[in-house]
């Protein structure tokens, strides 16, 4: 038995009835649309990222303003006493810095995650029909834009205080680039984080935790033989400072070998490793 229901309009005409089996067959007759591919779900919900930034661009403070005070801070601060002066010292400071601020603000990968699903924006993107991965490579596209756009910042007050890259552009960009890869890498392990943790204060606790003695116990500010050498060990193999010596030798004209193996290394480790424990997470979550 089918039921029809009567409108009226605000004049008081009636429209003609509407069966429940004419308004199925009008859904169904259409044909479904089809489901977006992996990559074009990915950039949607990297735009998406991008969107959150356009509208609250405060956002933006961590990748301007504090990587502004790091630079004119440090070069003028240890510059005298390191290097005999802030012109000598930022040569070898800028790179470093660059290579520290980036990776700092990685963990706001984590942050945005545990945030969207502490406001249940998560219950439905899993109801989607789309690739599974793709809300995750969709957040750490949109921080890519980020990465770029505090490297950039940072390299445009480093070239304000006198550096200059012998490498030129080509250097320049080789750096950049090695460094938003390594980054992509390192945002895993905050993103997995932020799916593992109750609140972003934990996220952010967690991060800085490991963060900080990774990029202070590094070659950013000093050069390793000036350390003792039980110090030296660690500085030495630690990733920070393998994505710190390539990034500058990069700046620099050079080509770090070595050093580049070991930063795709440990990028490709990182991903491999926390990318399917991420996804795990996500799909139990």
């Amino acid at each position: 038995m089918s039921t029809a229901t009567t409108t009226e309009t605000t004049s008081g005409e009636e429209l003609a009835p509407v069966s429940t089996e004419s308004l199925a067959e009008l859904l169904i007759a259409k044909e479904r649309p089809p489901r977006p591919s992996a990559l074009s779900a990915s950039v949607t919900f990297g735009w998406r990222a991008m969107l959150k930034i356009k509208h609250v661009p405060e956002q933006l403070f961590d990748v301007t303003a504090f990587p502004i005070m790091m630079v004119v801070m440090y070069t003028y601060l240890f510059g005298g006493a390191l290097a005999g002066s802030p012109s000598e010292y930022i040569q070898y400071l800028l790179p470093g810095i660059l290579v520290m601020s980036i990776v700092m603000i990685t963990m706001y990968t984590g942050v945005a995650v545990n945030t969207d699903i502490d406001k249940g924006v998560f219950d439905r993107f899993r109801t989607l029909p789309i690739w599974r991965p793709s809300v995750m490579v969709g957040y750490l596209l949109g921080d890519m834009l980020r990465y770029f756009l505090g490297s950039l910042v940072i390299l445009a007050v480093g070239l304000a205080l006198g550096y200059r890259p012998d490498g030129g552009v080509a250097g320049v960009v080789a750096g950049i680039a090695l460094l938003i890869g390594f980054s992509f890498g390192l945002s895993w392990v905050w993103t997995m984080l932020g799916l593992m943790l109750r609140t972003e204060k934990s996220v952010m606790g967690v991060a800085m935790m490991v963060m900080m003695p990774l990029t202070f116990l590094s070659d950013i500010f000093v050069k390793p033989e000036t350390m003792p050498g039980w110090l030296q060990a660690f500085v030495n193999n630690n990733p920070v400072t393998h994505v710190a010596s390539a990034v500058r030798t990069f700046m620099d004209g050079g080509w770090p070998g070595t050093e580049l193996a070991w930063s795709l290394g440990w990028a490709g480790v990182l991903i491999a490793v926390f990318g399917p424990i991420t996804m795990r997470l996500y799909n139990r979550k």
